[in-house]
């Protein structure tokens, strides 16, 4: 196969799993006008339509879609055997692409990534944030780095975040307007502030537990967020209840600024993991769960 078969064979997968001209040409270092280009004179080239276009987005035909399944194991493979490359370095090197959540963007991987890449100067990270689940493989992801009961079971983990617990607070002007719940089912009578999980649309439960029972809870409240700032910005004010990371709001918990309340339904539990699939890992990942471990 000529060289630039294999390119645009390459490029036509990261447009056909992107379904866009734009952020595929982001990810192949090219122009969308240039990958556009190279799509068009493929498919004349193979004399099929593998990409259905709008004004609006792009697609892969049923002939794409065929294509795009027997080419993905190939390019896997290929991806493989040149990371496997780094293994006859002194230093890793190459890419790893890491899929998170906002909360371990910053808690996790703001502390720490930096330092690693100072240590690392031939290795390159991406890290895309996003609250959403993503499939590693179709995605394209090296690893990812989430809750530990949200990772799938067959998915290898490493604990990279100390365990965790959600706390529900509020401001003492705030309980001066209401009583304060004395049990989760009390909270039907106050005003929280809901999150909005954007991968299924639905909100945040909040989770109790009760002599060993998990409780889990749907709230009500005047402002439903998908922003955490602007969320802990709306209880700070005292315009309703929070249910927040215990390490985010420990200091005002502690001054006096927050009231904890509920604080027996709420136990703690294991924390962030990094995941992977059961294959080889390049040397630059195995660099980075080492930096990462707790």
């Amino acid at each position: 196969m000529r060289r630039g078969n294999l390119d645009d064979l390459a490029a036509f997968a990261s447009v056909a799993r992107a379904r866009s001209f734009t952020r595929a040409a982001a990810e192949l270092g090219l122009s969308p006008s240039a990958l556009s280009h190279a799509m068009k004179a493929l498919e004349t080239r193979l004399g099929v339509r593998l990409l259905a276009r709008t004004t609006r987005s792009v697609a892969p035909t049923a002939a794409g879609e065929q294509l795009l399944r027997s080419l993905d194991p190939a390019l896997t493979q290929m991806t493989q055997g040149l990371a496997s490359l780094a293994d006859w370095r002194d230093a890793p090197s190459g890419t790893v692409r890491l899929t998170t959540f906002s909360y371990a963007a910053r808690t996790i991987l703001a502390p720490r990534l930096p330092q690693f890449l100072l240590d690392h100067p031939d290795v390159s990270v991406e890290v895309i944030v996003e609250d959403r689940l993503t499939d590693l493989i179709a995605g394209g992801f090296d690893a990812g780095i989430r809750l530990n009961e949200t990772v799938e079971k067959d998915m290898v983990t490493v604990a990279v975040g100390a365990e965790l617990r959600t706390v529900v607070v509020g401001t003492p002007a705030y309980f001066s307007r209401h009583e304060p719940p004395a049990t989760p089912s009390d909270l039907d009578r106050h005003i929280c502030v809901n999150y909005r999980l954007l991968g299924g649309g639905g909100l945040l439960p909040w989770e109790f537990e009760e002599e060993g029972r998990e409780l889990r809870l749907r709230v009500s409240g005047q402002l439903i967020v998908n922003d955490e700032i602007l969320a802990a910005a709306a209880v700070r004010a005292g315009a309703g209840l929070g249910y927040m990371m215990e390490h985010d709001v420990a200091d005002e918990i502690a001054d006096g600024r927050l009231i904890q309340v509920l604080a027996p339904w709420c136990p703690s539990y294991p924390g962030c993991r990094l995941y992977y699939p059961d294959r080889r890992v390049t040397p630059a990942l195995r660099a980075l769960i080492d930096a990462l471990r707790l």
